[in-house]
């Protein structure tokens, strides 16, 4: 029998991607810091004029996205979708959606879900009615808040899509700790499944409350490591769902990759790669 697993591009059983919400002005600093570490990070945006200190479409375009970072939503007004009717849900990620998708000439399909999330449900909301209308306003991956994540498993479902912690997390060190173990995991590593660390959190804490000397340190611990992939959120979606449009013939002996992606997975503990529109045969 074939245990068959994903690996990240290269072969890398690791990943690292980072959160942070509302468009703060400090999110220039912070950009200034992982960009220069070969960190990468989604920034989930509400409405330019919510905030005063709220960053511009300029400052986004130069900070985030002219350096490979991504750009999602992150509620008009910041309510949380588990408290709206939704026909309120629908206008506030539309909203969003349409217009940073029009300030920035892109195409956006990622979320963080504001506020409290769905952590809760009231005035008629239900999981299921927000991820039905999140599927049809094509917001194909949303960030949840429900609880840390120190396994370091990827999603099963990428609209309840719950990160490893948060910054602020006074157990972060431990976290990281655990992550980076090496020779903990080496068994997961070489025939387990692959293993993500999600951070999110507020560019304004470090300001606030931490200290950028904690941001100095979570960069230090976790960037540079050339057996980690660093991606944008997005990015992470787009590569684990090409691996999951594998085509596979009925004795798993064939593989064709009818993705644009170049694919990486063990089986049985040995290394394959297949290019887009490769046909593998396997011995």
């Amino acid at each position: 029998m074939q245990y068959r697993f994903l690996r990240f591009p290269g072969g890398k059983a690791k990943a690292v991607t980072l959160s942070y919400d509302d468009g703060l002005r400090e999110d220039m600093r912070f950009s200034d810091k992982i960009t220069s570490c070969g960190m990468k990070a989604t920034f989930n945006l509400n409405h330019e004029g919510l905030r005063e200190n709220h960053i511009t479409a300029e400052q986004v375009r130069e900070y985030i996205l002219d350096r490979g970072h991504e750009v999602a939503i992150h509620g008009t007004v910041h309510r949380a979708n588990g408290s709206m009717r939704c026909i309120e849900g629908i206008r506030d990620t539309l909203d969003c959606r349409l217009e940073w998708e029009k300030k920035l000439g892109i195409i956006i399909r990622g979320m963080a879900y504001p506020d409290s999330g769905i952590t809760y449900f009231e005035n008629g909301a239900t999981y299921e009615n927000v991820k039905r209308y999140l599927t049809d306003l094509d917001v194909v991956y949303a960030r949840s808040l429900r609880g840390d994540n120190k396994e370091f498993h990827l999603p099963t479902d990428w609209h309840n899509w719950i990160p490893t912690t948060r910054h602020a997390n006074p157990e972060l060190p431990e976290y990281i700790d655990a992550f980076m173990d090496d020779e903990k995991n080496r068994i997961r590593n070489s025939r387990g499944g692959p293993r993500l660390f999600y951070l999110w959190g507020h560019s304004n804490e470090f300001e606030r409350y931490t200290g950028w000397e904690l941001l100095d340190e979570i960069c230090e611990k976790l960037s540079g490591k050339d057996d980690i992939w660093y991606a944008t959120n997005m990015e992470i979606y787009e590569y684990v769902n090409a691996y999951n449009s594998l085509i596979y013939s009925a004795d798993g002996s064939i593989i064709y990759n009818p993705t644009l992606f170049e694919i990486w997975f063990v089986i049985d503990g040995e290394m394959h790669k297949i290019s887009s529109g490769e046909t593998l045969y396997l011995e």
